[in-house]
């Protein structure tokens, strides 16, 4: 794994380059207005001595007319089957527009600037259509190009299989490429560019007082994703880990810092002479979880049982969380939409489920939870304080997660954001 993207440029044998990566999301590039704001960011980066790789996704959202959806729409109103092969090759012309159009208009302003696929970047994939991975990146012809001071556009969220094929990375695609391409060209930053700030201490939807923050680690950020959070794909961030390359999350439409993801932050002042780590970083959530309550019946070895139903759930590549036993029942969470599937295949292993459909789930993510003391005693106070009953707990070295129903999810974010006065 550590090799998969590595590729320096001394090792090229070309001039040395200090290349930024800078991700644009559609929002970012669906106006000309908003295209104008991206060219600004990448001619600053050019005159701090950078050469710029720009990774770019489809334009807009749901119903713009370039839009992926938009597509998909058109496809799906006459033909409601499109094989995933066929898919990937309709949703990757969403990206090979926006690149086209961002290209033209770095041109228009005088800069040299060239377009390239994701598969004429190199990035070569496994055959999972719809949510392949990267094997590789041969970024040979990009490098050709920078020594050239030419800026490269790259089309993000797609790459092409060993024999030729289109694909596309699944969802947080583009956030991947640019993490790949980064550690491909050993690149100083990667830069990837919202609609928001940077990472929030919570959903600012939810919590009216939530922060920026602005120093994150990777472990810690990759927690706040996989526990819902969804303003960076947790595998970017673990690309980016690999060759320890600054990540930064910024929004287009300011010129704020945003946050930096890194290995480590600074300790920070508490009082006269004494320094202490952040202890924790942000509350995340997710709705839409259903709770499974598996019988275990007249089975005599229920260690055999869970393996059974572990390897079972990996195959189908379903994920599981809240793994809970007692003497009668073995308690498992899925989301909503694999549930149907899970209960399948509990069936299929004589197995009978019962269900509690609507959950949801909260976390506390932070580097230093465990330095906290009294902490799961104090989360779960607070929270029945706060009216709010627990389901289910588990907790890891970085994070405390509790099942709740989902009507309580918003106080539970509430409360627990209040509890813990986020300092960021």
């Amino acid at each position: 794994m550590t090799g998969e993207y590595s590729q320096s440029n001394r090792e090229k044998g070309v001039k040395e380059l200090r290349i930024l990566i800078q991700k644009f999301g559609g929002t970012s590039v669906a106006t000309a207005q908003r295209r104008a704001i991206v060219a600004s960011k990448v001619s600053e980066a050019v005159h701090s001595g950078y050469s710029p790789v720009i990774v770019v996704s489809a334009i807009g959202r749901s119903g713009d007319p370039y839009a992926t959806d938009t597509f998909l729409s058109i496809v799906r109103g006459i033909c409601s089957e499109l094989s995933n092969r066929e898919s990937d090759l309709l949703i990757s012309c969403g990206e090979v527009i926006s690149g086209a159009i961002l290209v033209s208009t770095l041109s228009s302003l005088g800069f040299k600037a060239t377009l390239f696929t994701g598969w004429q970047a190199g990035i070569i994939t496994d055959d999972k259509f719809g949510d392949a991975r990267i094997i590789r990146v041969e970024p040979g012809k990009i490098l050709e190009q920078l020594t050239q001071d030419k800026i490269v556009v790259v089309t993000g969220f797609q790459g092409i299989t060993e024999n030729g094929q289109i694909t596309t990375l699944g969802r947080g695609g583009s956030d991947i490429t640019a993490s790949a391409l980064g550690v491909a060209l050993n690149a100083t930053a990667i830069d990837i560019y919202t609609d928001v700030e940077g990472i929030m201490t919570a959903d600012p939807r939810i919590v009216e007082d939530a922060q920026t923050i602005d120093t994150v680690t990777f472990n810690e950020i990759c927690q706040m994703a996989y526990q819902g959070a969804k303003v960076i794909h947790p595998r970017s961030v673990e690309i980016a880990m690999q060759r320890n390359i600054p990540l930064r999350i910024k929004s287009t439409f300011s010129d704020g810092p945003g946050t930096l993801l890194t290995h480590m932050y600074p300790a920070r002042k508490t009082g006269p002479g004494t320094t202490s780590d952040r202890a924790i970083t942000g509350i995340a959530h997710t709705p839409n979880i259903v709770q499974l309550r598996v019988l275990k019946g007249d089975s005599k070895d229920h260690r055999l049982m869970s393996q059974k139903i572990f390897k079972a759930m990996a195959l189908a590549d379903i994920g599981i969380d809240f793994v809970r036993e007692q003497p009668t029942a073995v308690f498992y969470t899925v989301q909503d939409e694999v549930a149907p599937e899970a209960i399948d295949i509990l069936s299929n292993l004589g197995f009978q489920a019962d269900i509690v459909t609507s959950c949801a789930r909260v976390s506390v993510v932070g580097s230093g939870i465990t330095n906290v003391p009294r902490i799961i005693s104090q989360l779960v106070e607070v929270l029945a304080e706060a009216g709010v009953t627990v389901l289910q707990l588990a907790d890891s070295h970085t994070s405390i997660r509790v099942l709740v129903r989902k009507e309580d999810m918003v106080a539970a974010v509430q409360t627990l954001h209040k509890k813990f006065c986020l300092r960021v």
